[in-house]
């Protein structure tokens, strides 16, 4: 219990610093859907990240693209399946990286395909917003894997000193 109640307030406390100011892309979501997918139980992992999205999105507003917003946290909650089972640090670079790359792909075509007022709906209108999006893209690399870290890193730390953290078999399932 002690070990679900901890990933929790790290999950929230990530959630929240969302309503912060902030630079553009430059937020905890990947690192929660990653995190949660490693440390909390399937149903769960999923609600996470969404449920974080949503109750952010009340009061920062919603915007058209949305869905394909919290379907590329879907996704990344899938990769972090992956890095439960493969936990180094260099697979959990990797997830992050992966799922920086995930939400740019996602996002970018989502943005061309419900904004046609924005970029014509042509093979070149697309890579035109790709391009577009290359700023963002940083601000996400640099985000995930900062907020990844830090969320890995001292729960990695954390379950050395506290023994109520110790992995539990059954919040693995």
């Amino acid at each position: 219990m002690t070990r679900v109640m901890y990933v929790v307030g790290m999950i929230l406390a990530a959630a929240l610093s969302r309503l912060l100011p902030h630079p553009a892309n430059v937020t905890p979501v990947t690192a929660l859907a990653l995190f949660g997918a490693v440390y909390l139980d399937r149903r769960s992992a999923f609600i996470v990240p969404i449920a974080a999205m949503f109750l952010s999105d009340l009061f920062l507003g919603f915007h058209a693209d949305m869905l394909w917003v919290y379907g590329s946290f879907i996704v990344i909650v899938m990769i972090g399946f992956w890095l439960r089972s493969h936990r180094s640090v260099t697979a959990t670079i990797g997830a992050s990286l992966a799922g920086s790359v995930v939400f740019y792909l996602l996002t970018n075509f989502g943005m061309w395909a419900v904004t046609p007022s924005l970029y014509a709906h042509t093979f070149n209108g697309l890579i035109e917003c790709y391009v577009a999006g290359i700023p963002f893209f940083r601000n996400t690399l640099i985000g995930d894997l900062a907020y990844v870290g830090v969320l890995f890193g001292l729960f990695s730390v954390l379950e050395k000193y506290i023994p109520g953290l110790q992995p539990d078999s059954a919040a693995q399932r």
